[in-house]
């Protein structure tokens, strides 16, 4: 008994035809009546019922199809394992993040080259908005990226902390006095920022938008600490993560920003239908226990600045 003749045999039993199911098997009609008649033979039984317009199955190709299948089925979950195993020897793992997290990806990749010593791992440094791109078409595996309140399309989020955006100012800004403002409080002053494209950006840029102004960014930096170091010498409010500022009280004033209020996710992101490959897929795993976990995240907030 040979596979391709179970093979041939559940083809005609779906189709019903002989000339459908050679079609179905890319073999021409000839040789799948031949090797059906031959496995009939063997097993001393007719399968089918060619006696109609269509063919049917006998009682005895009745019985015969479900393990039919279940063998078909156990041939390529077997091919699939081996796929899998060497996917994961030779494959590859595209991962990209923003600028500053609170993850400890060198470790999390790390622990999958140990664990994988075959398999190479490209790292992007990127904006959130071409690393979602880039997960969407199908160029990275999986992102550490800023996002909004809700879940950007075509992607699925292990959220990894979920805090307040604030103004920070330095002691001698007028805004300093305040513990908390209204967003329409910032419209006309300076403000100190991310570059467009990064989670924070679109955050404010979406809030003024939606409040009727849009922001005037006097100053850009891809480094929280820039930022930071800007807001601190009194050229405008730094848009900040909460944790972020307040690491550093010592030299800000943190201000929270309501009504309405604004907040920011940290998350990390695969693409829904998951991975391509089978180093992607493991790789994702891996790293969404680690986020469940707590495993690789730090509580270090001066790293909170996604």
């Amino acid at each position: 008994m040979e596979l391709r003749q179970l093979e041939y045999f559940v083809a005609v039993a779906e189709e019903r035809n002989f000339t459908r199911a050679a079609e179905k098997v890319h073999v021409a009609q000839p040789g799948v009546s031949a090797q059906i008649r031959r496995l009939e033979r063997e097993l001393g039984q007719q399968l089918l019922d060619r006696s109609g317009r269509s063919v049917r199955l006998t009682e005895a190709g009745a019985a015969v199809l479900p393990y039919a299948r279940a063998a078909l089925a156990a041939v390529a979950g077997a091919r699939l394992a081996v796929d899998e195993l060497t996917g994961l020897l030779r494959g590859h793992v595209a991962v990209g993040t923003v600028t500053s997290h609170s993850v400890d990806l060198p470790g999390l990749l790390a622990e999958f080259h140990d664990a994988h010593p075959a398999v190479e791992i490209t790292l992007t440094e990127a904006t959130s908005a071409e690393l979602l791109e880039g997960l969407r078409t199908g160029g990275l595996d999986a992102a550490i990226v800023s996002v909004g309140p809700t879940t950007p399309p075509g992607v699925e989020l292990e959220v990894i902390t979920d805090q307040p955006i604030v103004a920070a100012v330095g002691p001698g800004h007028e805004l300093a006095v305040h513990s908390a403002i209204s967003l329409d409080t910032l419209r006309g002053r300076a403000l100190i920022s991310l570059p467009r494209g990064t989670g924070l950006r679109t955050r404010i840029d979406e809030a003024c938008a939606a409040a009727g102004f849009t922001p005037h960014i006097a100053f850009e930096a891809s480094d929280p600490e820039v930022l930071a170091q800007l807001a601190e010498r009194g050229l405008g409010a730094a848009i900040l993560p909460g944790a972020f500022a307040e690491a550093r009280s010592d030299r800000l004033r943190s201000i929270l920003i309501d009504r309405p209020a604004l907040r920011g996710r940290l998350a990390f992101a695969w693409r829904s239908d998951g991975p391509s490959g089978p180093a992607g897929r493991t790789f994702v795993e891996r790293a969404r226990t680690a986020m469940a976990t707590g495993a690789a995240t730090p509580s270090d907030p001066d790293r909170a600045a996604g």
